[in-house]
């Protein structure tokens, strides 16, 4: 079952539920997001699947027409956004550690010490799945943003004026409700574009931080129930009509050093996390990327990422944000 949030042409909200063909959306009667559905869910004790498959259907909508004219939304958002926590990890996959690697290198050579990257990644392979209510080896986390920081899917990602550089990271994203009695509850997954600087990162690993917060975009469809031990899809790059990047990425518990339920833990483990009412999106780390392959984004460059699992593919244009200027803070 497959979820997406949009709205009507006259601007109206709603939820549907993704057609069997993947090519129409079908509204569901009285739904206008995906939080009071998760909600409802939680106040009736009914799972999620099946209080969806129990609301009326509207008439079908034609989606690629509101992809097209820029009407999908992300597939959650709360209507405070500052209560929307958007997060991740890394050096999850095998992918992301070899990536991270070669980033090492291209700055501190070949012949440099082992990375803490590649140090982190190998606690994962050796600890990062202790099996069903064990705690295992602590992963790689960083905080993104908040809700505001969420792009729709067809909407542009802003190459900050600051930025060194600005690349896809192409992941699964966990996406959760902590519900009254501040026990967080999964509502299920996306395709997420952990847009990313990648040369400030390199630089210096404590600039990791500062290499994540800018946009990102979640979506188009929400999987609702439980991820396949094996996802499959592909990450490109679209410039002037062409595509100048493809790689097959690879993501589920099956090609991860993590499992799922480890990382939960130790990002749900902080009180902090577990306000009633919050929502969450957790990117779970990119298996490919271009920078890894030494190929140059641009302005004007379409990222997209797609996975048969997920449906409709994330596609988002860079676009170059005005010039940095200084930041100056007046005493009150």
């Amino acid at each position: 079952m497959r979820l997406v949030q949009f709205k009507t042409e006259d601007g109206r909200r709603k939820v549907a539920l993704v057609a069997p063909d993947g090519e129409a959306l079908l509204p569901l009667a009285g739904a206008t997001s995906v939080y009071d559905l998760a909600m409802r869910s939680i106040e009736e004790a009914t799972p999620l699947a099946d209080l969806v498959a129990a609301l009326p259907r509207e008439d079908a909508v034609d989606y690629a027409a509101a992809l097209t004219e820029g009407r999908v939304l992300p597939p959650l958002d709360h209507p405070e956004p500052a209560r929307f926590l958007i997060t991740g990890t890394g050096l999850t996959h095998t992918g992301s550690a070899t990536a991270r690697n070669r980033m090492h290198e291209v700055v501190h050579g070949p012949d440099a010490h082992e990375s803490d990257s590649m140090k982190i990644f190998r606690m994962g392979l050796s600890g990062g799945k202790p099996g069903e209510g064990r705690i295992g080896v602590q992963p790689e986390w960083f905080f993104k943003g908040v809700g505001t920081c969420v792009v729709p899917p067809g909407a542009p990602l802003e190459l900050p004026g600051y930025a060194l550089a600005g690349a896809e990271e192409a992941e699964i994203v966990g996406l959760y409700i902590v519900d009254p009695a501040g026990e967080p509850r999964r509502i299920g997954f996306a395709l997420g574009n952990d847009f990313s600087d990648h040369v400030t990162e390199g630089k210096n690993y404590l600039y990791l931080a500062h290499s994540k917060l800018r946009d990102c975009s979640i979506g188009p469809e929400l999987l609702v129930g439980d991820l396949p031990e094996e996802v499959r899809g592909h990450t490109r790059i679209h410039r002037d009509g062409a595509v100048v990047w493809d790689e097959e990425f690879l993501s589920g518990e099956s090609h991860m050093s993590h499992s799922i339920a480890n990382l939960e833990h130790y990002h749900f483990r902080y009180p902090m996390f577990r306000r009633p009412g919050d929502l969450h999106a957790y990117f779970f780390g990119a298996d490919a990327m271009s920078y890894a392959s030494n190929v140059p984004t641009q302005a004007g460059d379409v990222f997209e990422i797609e996975s048969p699992t997920f449906g409709k593919p994330l596609r988002n244009r860079m676009v170059a944000g005005p010039a940095e200027t200084f930041v100056s803070v007046r005493p009150l």
